[in-house]
């Protein structure tokens, strides 16, 4: 059998081993269907929002990103929703609060299988989605189909705390108990989606070779040793094992983080950078939720790891994804010390999971005594990440997942 074949079988074998691991370890999971069976739901007080933080920010909804009209190109891609399970009020009797974009949709269909199950006989009524009447605030999601207000068919205002409660459930991105009379609920952009589906720096960022080169991801090769942070958290040079993600064309939104030493940094907002608290203490978070005032650590020299205060956070569209896999699951991207993984928000459970990667990758050792760094021609993200995507909402607590 060739090495190519042996590893990749190999691989096959330990991850079926590894989603029964994870299965036991973390309880069953949330499943098919969402919500934990027998879960108690606690209803949303007045003026409350999940999550807690501005409608506008990467950790809800995301920036606005403009208006859209009748005559705007984007206009197109909203959608329709002839859902005969939700009433649209549609004052303006233009088919406006159908409209909507097609994660809203979405949210929005599941939500009103879900009030038919709280209350029998009940059904979800949309007050207001797509707005072309500047009737909203400036930066209104309403105006580019984010964004929904919503009662009961029957209009009951006892339950609109529970309503608020199941559009969390249903997934909208943001939910606020607004008003005694509605409930607003709003998602994140359609061309943000991919930026949630991986975890990917971009293709100008940079790392260290061990012959001390600065090498641009977008050049960067399989086997080729780049400066990580080892099991002790020192800085250490590790080999590449693969690209978890790695397509030079396409665009995604970043997180684009400014701190001191004229440190910048831009990766996708469900990737993991390390975060050091007041006390020194280390630990692996969101790239968006990261804030002003927090600290990275940063190396420099490329011995040491020092932290540095985050200035500035904003978002940025770039052209070109890398996210290399080192032996270790961690790099340094632009002198920012950062994990390889993203989307799970516990750099050792992730690390572990990828525990047949490396395991194929010193098989291939015994084959090859001396192996020469070889360029990627994958395009994509790598079939066993994609697996690992795939079954993680099943298999993880809530709690550890990016959403």
């Amino acid at each position: 059998m060739s090495p190519i074949r042996l590893s990749i079988t190999t691989m096959r074998i330990v991850v079926l081993m590894i989603f029964v691991q994870l299965a036991d370890a973390c309880g069953p999971g949330r499943g098919i269907g969402g919500q934990r069976r027998g879960r108690k739901l606690t209803p949303l007080v007045f003026k409350e929002h999940v999550p807690n933080v501005s409608e506008n920010t990467l950790g809800a909804s995301g920036l606005a990103e403009g208006a859209i009209t009748r005559d705007d190109d984007r206009f197109r891609d909203l959608v329709p929703n002839y859902n005969r399970d939700i009433i649209f009020k549609d004052d303006e009797g233009t088919g406006a609060d159908r409209l909507m974009t097609q994660r809203c949709k979405e949210k929005l269909n599941t939500l009103a299988w879900s009030v038919m199950n709280q209350w029998p006989g009940v059904k979800l009524r949309v007050t207001e989605a797509w707005a072309e009447e500047r009737l909203h605030g400036h930066e209104s999601l309403h105006y580019e189909g984010r964004a929904v207000d919503i009662t009961t068919s029957d209009k009951d205002k006892s339950k609109y705390g529970m309503l608020a409660r199941l559009a969390v459930e249903a997934g909208f991105d943001w939910v606020f108990y607004e008003s005694r009379g509605y409930i607003h609920c709003s998602v994140k952009s359609d061309s943000s989606q991919a930026s949630y589906t991986s975890g990917c720096f971009t293709a100008s960022s940079t790392v260290v070779t061990e012959s001390g080169e600065r090498r641009r991801l977008s050049d960067l090769r399989i086997g080729e040793r780049v400066l990580s942070i080892d099991e002790d958290g020192r800085p250490a040079f590790s080999e590449v094992m693969l690209f978890l993600d790695r397509n030079a064309d396409e665009e995604r939104q970043f997180v684009h983080i400014e701190a001191d030493g004229n440190t910048h940094l831009s990766v996708t907002p469900s990737h993991l950078l390390m975060s050091v608290d007041s006390v020194g203490s280390r630990s692996f978070v969101f790239a968006d939720s990261i804030e002003e005032g927090d600290l990275l650590l940063v190396a420099v020299n490329g011995t040491t790891l020092v932290p540095r205060r985050v200035l500035r956070v904003s978002v940025a569209v770039s052209r070109g994804v890398f996210a290399p896999l080192t032996r270790h699951g961690t790099v340094i991207v632009d002198s920012v010390a950062a994990s390889c993984y993203a989307l799970v928000e516990s750099q050792s459970v992730a690390h572990w999971s990828f525990l047949p990667v490396r395991a194929a990758t010193t098989i291939s050792r015994w084959f090859s005594a001396t192996k020469v760094p070889e360029a990627s021609r994958q395009n994509g993200i790598h079939w066993y990440a994609k697996a690992l995507y795939a079954i993680k909402d099943y298999v993880l607590p809530a709690k550890l997942l990016h959403h």
